[in-house]
Order: C-alpha cells, then sequence, then structure tokens
C-alpha cells in the first residue's frame, strides 16, 4: 500500500513532516507519497508549482520511503482527486490510501466523483482542530454509506498549517532550508 497526501503545499510546514512520520508509523505502508495540486487548481496565494516542489524537495530530502509525485502539477486542467487516485493506483499498482484532515469531510459532499473515491480507496482521516470525526461521518449521507472506507486517527493533533505561516511569517513553522529558500525567491510577501 503506498499513502496519498495531497494538498497546496504552500508551503510545505512542519505539520505536513509530521503527518508523514504519525502516518507511516501506524500504517503498513511501503511508501508515503506528496501529491501537490497544480496551479490549475484555483486557490489563492498559490506559488508556483516549481517553487513548491523544490520546497517539498528540500523538506523530505532527510526521510525514507517518501517521495514527490507531479502527476497533477503536469496537469493543464484540475481534474479532481478520483482521477488522481486512478491514475496512480495504475501506475503504483498497489492500493493507495488518501491523507486528509478532519477538516476536509466539512466539505467532502463538494469533491468531484466523491462516491467514486470513498467506494474505491481507503480515506487516512487525521484529527484537526477538535472537529468530531466520527459525527461528520454519521450524518452525512455519502460519507455514512461509506464508512468502513473510513481509517480514523482521531488523535494526530498538530495544527500547524501553510496559511498561519503566510500570515505570520513565523519560521518556528517550517524547515530552516525552507525559510531560506523562501526568502531567497521572495515568495508570499510580495516583495
Amino acid at each position: 500500500m503506498k499513502i496519498v497526501f495531497g494538498g497546496a503545499f504552500n508551503p510545505v510546514t512542519y505539520a505536513h513532516i509530521e503527518v508523514y512520520k504519525y502516518v507511516m508509523s501506524k500504517m503498513d505502508a511501503s511508501e508515503f507519497v506528496f501529491l501537490p495540486v497544480s496551479n490549475a487548481y484555483t486557490k489563492s496565494e498559490l506559488v508556483s508549482n516549481f517553487h513548491r516542489k523544490n520546497m517539498l524537495e528540500i523538506a523530505i530530502k532527510d526521510y525514507k520511503n517518501i517521495s514527490i509525485c507531479d502527476l497533477e502539477l503536469e496537469d493543464s486542467d484540475y481534474l479532481g482527486t478520483y482521477q488522481s487516485l486512478i491514475r496512480l493506483s495504475d501506475k503504483f499498482n498497489t492500493d493507495i490510501a488518501f491523507v486528509v484532515g478532519a477538516d476536509n469531510l466539512l466539505k467532502m459532499y463538494k469533491w468531484i466523483n466523491i462516491e467514486g473515491i470513498l467506494s474505491e480507496f481507503k480515506i487516512i482521516v487525521l484529527g484537526r482542530n477538535g472537529i468530531d470525526i466520527n459525527k461528520i461521518i454519521n450524518e452525512d449521507i455519502v460519507l455514512n454509506k461509506h464508512s468502513k472506507s473510513f481509517i480514523i486517527y482521531e488523535d494526530f493533533k498538530l495544527n500547524i498549517s501553510s496559511t498561519s505561516f503566510r500570515e505570520t511569517f513565523n519560521k518556528e513553522l517550517i524547515n530552516t532550508k525552507v525559510y531560506e529558500y523562501i526568502l531567497k525567491n521572495k515568495l508570499y510577501r510580495g516583495e
């Protein structure tokens, strides 16, 4: 099994690395794969694919059984998580589990082909902001129908976010070399 963790990683923070460490300690997986979204995914303040991938490479270089997949970075249009997971499943020829924070459950009903995702893949849900994961799954018709697809780890408690870094520029939230890269390339400050 491979664990896939999608996101903007804008920039990659210590929390993203802690997700890797935590999930790999809990799951019997051969590899942890970061799947950054492309700039085709309309999200505000998203720095270029090039810079986000470079920052990820810097952040993961000292860890094992970890990689970056630029599948979505190479897409000219945003195709959605389902298409990415199908393509990765075909490419790796193994089971895939997709990692999300509990806050993602609140809007999962809006995801492109959520029924396909939930019926074909395992979803690892990590605790975030004190959200009651089981309550959300039980109260949502689609999520409840696929409740066996979820692997829940409510005890994951790290709440550092890329947004907090962009708002505060607090270098304690990110890898020192990533911080130096951000300064060198004048990212996030509009310089």
